[in-house]
């Protein structure tokens, strides 16, 4: 076969390959992924093996005592700012809202093409917060567990799920989809030690089972 062809087939077998390539891409979830990584399921069962067990306690909470959301940057707000993370094609107006786009809602798999069918969802709600230790920081502690963008605590989701979690704990909520299970319970954990949050019995209970099987 003379070089000239042969290099021509090889060209159209890699464009071919690209293309599926880029179809497969455009096909994904993206905004799976979109949640800063936790640690692994094993760092996760020995922090978790760290947290002090204690019965918690909601005197005095209001959901005002943790500040947000925050501006990021220019007029960009916290809110704004996962919108902008989590989404697929996110276009902004000049107030930063998005105006298009398209969000996975990874807890139940559902797809979303308008952002006010999203809430931004504290993982580690802040009421469970509050019950396990946030009680006694300060208001700046507070807003920057609130607004907090570098750990795996801020994700949007579809709004009716995030509302019927409500300020639950894993051991009465979990996602709809199993296969994010691993996912939410190593990043549970990973907040909670990092801002040295307790555990209640039953929390830490459910997720020891929730991390043995990951």
């Amino acid at each position: 076969m003379p070089r000239f062809y042969a290099r021509r087939r090889l060209s159209v077998a890699a464009a071919a390959t690209a293309l599926i390539s880029s179809v497969a891409l455009f096909n994904a979830p993206t905004a799976s992924a979109a949640l800063p990584t936790p640690v692994s399921a094993a760092t996760a069962r020995t922090y978790l093996a760290s947290l002090t067990v204690a019965t918690e306690d909601r005197t005095g909470y209001d959901r005002d005592l943790f500040p947000h959301w925050i501006t990021q940057s220019g007029t960009c707000n916290t809110r704004e700012v996962v919108l902008k993370r989590d989404g697929t094609n996110v276009q902004q107006d000049s107030s930063c809202a998005a105006t298009s786009g398209s969000w996975y809602s990874v807890y139940d798999g559902a797809t979303w093409t308008a952002a006010s069918d999203l809430d931004i969802d504290h993982l580690v709600p802040l009421a469970e917060a509050w019950d396990s230790g946030a009680g006694s920081w300060t208001t700046s502690r507070r807003q920057a567990f609130a607004n907090d963008l570098t750990r795996p605590q801020l994700i949007a989701v579809t709004d009716n799920v995030n509302q019927a979690k409500g300020d639950q704990d894993p051991a009465t909520w979990m996602p709809s989809r199993t296969a994010y299970r691993c996912t939410y319970v190593r990043a549970w954990v990973q907040v909670k030690y990092y801002y040295g949050l307790s555990v209640d019995s039953a929390e830490k209970s459910a997720l020891q089972n929730h991390l043995a099987s990951c």
